[in-house]
């Protein structure tokens, strides 16, 4: 049996002592003390033992402290003065006995590790800020009351819309639960975050407050939210000198034009040449080189890789994507598959309105890219489902009118990859899905642009995780 002690007064304490009496109290002792007749409750049970005195009297109060053993007190009194003596009463007679007060007047107390202090002027502030629109709600009451556990809403256009969870930078915080349409729902690493959703979001506070702010930022942070960085990989003893210097340069470039934190160059195999030296000078400001000279396996180094640097956008060009395209998928990073041009040239960003739900789920970064790249967006429409692709182009063009970036539509009765295939200064956007992964014979003549991807090998394409 624990015993309690409540020292009550005022019309706070009498709420808290009603809404005591009907929780189970069959391990609890409470003895209230008060000194007001209207803090007398009816039917409050064998589990309440009252005692009316003025607590802030020291030999009553030690009197009753004498006579029992208490494992807390909770101080709820309506003047400031009693609160004062009634706490240094019972410290006076037991240093170590945990302490809970209410607090109205912003108290400044001396270091007691055995006292808890709820600041009602602080819950009420706090109740009145989670009102305000787009706001986060931090937990209060429950874990450490740190800002650890906290509640985000994911508004329409957020780069975080129709993410797949695994798909999602989560470093030092996890998404614990969404609320959708109220609903819980626990997600696993194929649930998507739709407009609208709210998060639970569970880790450290300072990183929680930057995910809270990226998103809420519009267009303008990729690769957030797959990441911060810029991955550039480079195998000196596969690739030839002119390969490297256009991966470099357009790695540059890109780095220049979007919200990277920071370009890494991998170089394996390193050999001694000229383009060699010109890259190691890379290695300054916002750009890192990283140099392998053992005979690590590829594979093992981009991967280990991706999650060392924060990779959110690999940089690669087309043989090696061709050659690694399971390891690539198994990332779940975007990837830009650089073309033959220069990525200087690029002046449009295309779609092609196949697989219109996947090509969906991506919309937001394709946007957030787009814009950052300058490029005018349009879409080629390929598609056996009118309907699917209507809805696709609607879709666009609501977010077009959203976020003030222009979308066009081509019509033609024309295949768009052979029309694409004769102009390779448009940077394509691709999911990123099994469509791509699974490339065999029978792709040559299937009507998914996804599978069909290799035939434009020379253009610039930018593959985003999309299952």
């Amino acid at each position: 049996m624990k015993n309690i002690l409540v020292l009550a007064d005022g019309k706070i304490a009498k709420k808290f002592i009603e809404r005591v009496k009907d929780i189970d109290l069959s391990k609890k002792r409470f003895f209230i003390v008060y000194y007001d007749d209207n803090m007398q409750i009816d039917d409050l049970g064998e589990s309440f033992l009252l005692y009316r005195f003025d607590p802030s009297s020291k030999i009553k109060l030690q009197s009753l402290l004498n006579s029992h053993e208490f494992d807390q007190a909770i101080i709820i009194l309506s003047n400031k003065m009693d609160l004062m003596a009634s706490y240094e009463n019972i410290r006076d007679f037991d240093k170590t006995l945990p302490i809970v007060i209410h607090d109205r007047w912003s108290l400044e107390l001396e270091d007691d590790k055995n006292l808890s202090i709820v600041d009602s002027n602080s819950i009420i502030v706090n109740m009145l800020i989670h009102y305000l629109p787009d706001i986060p709600l931090y937990a209060t009451n429950i874990g450490l009351e740190k800002g650890e556990i906290v509640e985000i809403k994911i508004p329409y256009g957020s780069p975080f819309t129709y993410r797949y969870i695994s798909n999602i930078e989560q470093k030092r915080w996890k998404i614990a639960a969404i609320y959708r349409n109220n609903r819980l729902i626990l997600p696993d690493y194929k649930t998507t975050l739709e407009p609208n959703d709210s998060i639970l979001a569970v880790g450290n506070p300072n990183v929680l407050k930057s995910v809270y702010k990226s998103i809420n930022r519009e267009f303008g942070q990729f690769p957030i939210p797959f990441g911060e960085n810029i991955y550039c990989f480079i195998d000196m003893a596969e690739f030839s000198d002119e390969i490297i210097e256009k991966l470099a340069n357009d790695s540059i470039l890109l780095h220049s034009h979007i919200n990277s934190n920071k370009l890494i160059f991998r170089v394996i195999n390193p050999r001694y040449s000229k383009i060699l030296d010109k890259i190691k000078s890379y290695d300054k400001g916002s750009m890192q080189v990283e140099l392998d000279f053992y005979s690590h396996k590829k594979e093992d180094i981009i991967d280990s890789d991706v999650n060392l640097f924060q990779v959110g956008l690999i940089v690669l060009d087309d043989d090696f994507f061709a050659q690694n395209i399971d390891l690539l998928y198994e990332l779940k990073r975007p990837v830009l598959k650089v073309g033959e041009c220069g990525f200087y040239k690029i002046n449009e960003a295309v779609i092609i309105s196949n697989e219109s739900q996947k090509v969906e789920q991506i919309s937001s970064t394709i946007f957030d890219l787009s814009s950052q790249l300058k490029l005018n967006i349009s879409i080629y429409e390929f598609s056996d489902d009118e309907g699917e692709s209507k809805k696709l182009i609607e879709h666009f063009m609501n977010l077009s009118k959203l976020f003030d970036e222009k979308v066009k539509v081509v019509k033609s009765n024309k295949n768009p990859i052979l029309e694409l295939k004769q102009s390779s200064d448009k940077l394509q956007f691709l999911p990123f899905d099994r469509d791509v992964k699974k490339r065999s014979f029978l792709s040559y003549f299937s009507k998914n642009a996804n599978k069909l991807y290799f035939k434009l090998s020379k253009n610039y394409q930018i593959f985003l995780p999309s299952d």
